[in-house]
């Protein structure tokens, strides 16, 4: 897909990874860059910088989500991308409480259904459009100090294959995001993380990635081509991968380890 001309949407647009998507595809020539987050001053920070439209939406509403592209399809037109950007992260395991695991499956994997339950009609009978969603490296491979993200991060990925496989012949393009660290406000105070082992990106470079990727319309976007590799390990061997990450927990998360 060529951005230019397009209309296109971005959740989690106040900061990090989405501000730069909302930012590198203004500056490829999106027609008009629909700026939505949770934190409306960011949107609109953001908005301003792009000459864009900024509304408050809580990702894990699903009114939020279904308002958020009625109204930009009735007063800007129909939506050619829509990127599923907002995520959180907590760190535990099952002894989280289910309100936060709840508040994660909602924002990490339900609002990309959300997205998708009204906006992939649309697309259908318009014979296509775009999805970007954003999942993370742990949806791929895992995250050591938390079950919650690497759970709805796997989920999310899950979806975004179901999305790609089912409507991909009614022109329905999907592109999934699995960075390792970003310099973001979730890696805050982490960066020296295990997600950071093959060092912490700018949001810029991984909007970049965004943008060839949905150029060349390709499924797996990865910033850090490492994980690639990963990946690899992990299919090839899974009980030697497995070794390999309780390294990884004893080193990252000493806490659980017990050896």
């Amino acid at each position: 897909m060529d951005i230019k001309d397009r209309i296109v949407v971005v959740t989690g647009a106040a900061g990090g990874i989405g501000r730069a998507l909302a930012l590198r595809f203004a500056k490829a020539g999106a027609k008009r860059v629909v700026c939505a987050d949770l934190d409306e001053a960011g949107a609109q920070a953001t908005a301003e910088q792009v000459g864009g439209i900024a509304r408050r939406v809580n990702v894990a509403a699903e009114e939020d989500i279904k308002a958020l592209i009625e109204e930009v399809e009735a007063q800007e037109g129909p939506i050619d991308l829509f990127c599923s950007n907002a995520g959180i992260l907590m760190r535990g395991g099952p002894e989280v409480p289910d309100e936060d695991w709840q508040r994660i499956w909602d924002i990490n994997v339900m609002a990309h259904i959300y997205a998708a339950r009204h906006l992939v009609p649309r697309m259908q009978a318009r014979g296509g459009g775009y999805l970007l969603n954003t999942a993370s490296a742990a949806g791929l491979l895992s995250q050591v100090g938390s079950a919650p993200y690497a759970v709805t991060k796997h989920a999310a990925v899950g979806f975004a294959e179901w999305l790609a496989l089912t409507y991909g012949d009614d022109g329905i393009k999907v592109s999934v995001l699995c960075p390792q660290a970003v310099r973001t406000a979730m890696t805050e105070g982490h960066e020296e993380g295990v997600a950071s082992v093959n060092g912490m990106l700018e949001p810029e470079p991984v909007a970049e990635a965004c943008l060839q990727a949905i150029e060349e319309e390709t499924f797996l976007v990865l910033p850090h081509p490492e994980v690639l590799d990963y990946m690899r390990r992990k299919t090839e061997n899974y009980d030697r991968w497995i070794g390999g990450m309780r390294k990884l927990n004893r080193i990252y998360n000493p806490s659980t380890g017990n050896d």
